[in-house]
């Protein structure tokens, strides 16, 4: 038997499930893998390595992004429940809006296992697995300042406020920074977490400061639209610190243009999570915590030759 289901403006043709073994959530053959725009890297690393980690473990998968719009999010979330998912992998779209979301699939029999971002409820995903935010940007502060000499004005760069990790990620560079008297916060805007709107903000917070010494970055995206403003205005001066660990900043460290960032395993945690998945459809339990977190590295110029596709080298 087989019938049509439309969700939004797609239409997929979908078997019937058979066979009194089957799952609740399908014939547990398919994961969905949900994150944002794959033009960022960060998030392109965690859609290949949850995919991988799938496939090594015998399932198909369906690879999405929902682009950080919770209204597409719930779109695909949807579609997750209409192909009978066995399970959803997802970097969610906003710590509220993903809610209902996350809530629906599970109404749905289907489990979901939170990447990167945490949402503010618990007890509807098995797990959220995140880096460790806080601790991460503590080193990342600690390396700004020293390499600001522990003095002078500064900007800084903060992410999409729907997202929490912009604001753990401010406040862990703010604990260490605030410590210090000699340091002048003199500009803070959101860019977002995009590299277009970090370099027009970059620009104006120049304009308007030009005495910035430096710019802390909420992330690496951010971090290098804010160094090609800087270059672009001979300012070569200015200490930048990023947060991700990509490629793009990790050459930028090894060339000295960027001063540091702070690595997120991103690899490592959206493999995890599907091995917390495989868990979870076999026994009924991961084992684990809901809320999980893994420590960042700092990465600078000493170890930056070790690092590729968000993972470092031993």
């Amino acid at each position: 038997m087989k019938w049509l289901k439309t969700i939004g403006c797609a239409t997929f043709v979908l078997a019937a499930l058979t066979g009194a073994n089957a799952l609740a959530a399908g014939n547990g053959k398919l994961i969905v893998i949900i994150t944002p725009p794959h033009n960022n890297p960060f998030f392109a690393t965690e859609a290949n390595g949850a995919e991988a980690k799938a496939k090594e473990l015998g399932y198909d998968t369906l690879v999405l992004s929902h682009d950080d719009d919770a209204n597409k999010q719930n779109q695909l979330i949807d579609t997750a429940i209409a192909r009978k998912a066995a399970a959803i992998i997802l970097d969610n779209a906003g710590a509220d809006a993903s809610i209902e979301a996350v809530q629906k699939a599970k109404t749905a029999g289907i489990p979901s296992f939170l990447i990167d971002r945490e949402i503010n409820k618990t007890g509807i995903a098995v797990a959220q697995i995140v880096s460790n935010n806080y601790q991460g940007a503590s080193l990342g502060g600690q390396e700004f300042a020293k390499k600001m000499g522990e003095k002078g004005p500064y900007a800084e760069l903060v992410g999409k406020e729907s997202d929490t990790n912009a604001g753990i990620r401010s406040k862990g560079y703010h604990d260490v920074l605030d410590q210090f008297s000699d340091l002048k916060l003199v500009a803070k805007q959101s860019a977002n977490w995009s590299q277009t709107e970090a370099y027009s903000k970059m620009e104006s917070m120049l304009q308007a400061h030009p005495e910035i010494k430096g710019v802390i970055s909420g992330n690496d995206t951010m971090a290098m639209g804010a160094a090609a403003a800087l270059q672009a205005a001979h300012r070569d001066d200015v200490i930048v610190v990023g947060f991700d660990g990509s490629n793009d900043v990790r050459d930028q460290v090894k060339a000295g243009k960027i001063a540091a960032t702070v690595l997120q395993p991103a690899f490592q945690i959206a493999q995890l999570a599907v091995e917390q998945a495989d868990a979870y459809l076999a026994k009924g339990s991961t084992g684990k915590p809901e809320k999980q977190s893994i420590d960042c590295v700092l990465i600078a110029k000493d170890n930056a030759g070790k690092l590729n596709n968000f993972t470092l080298a031993k």
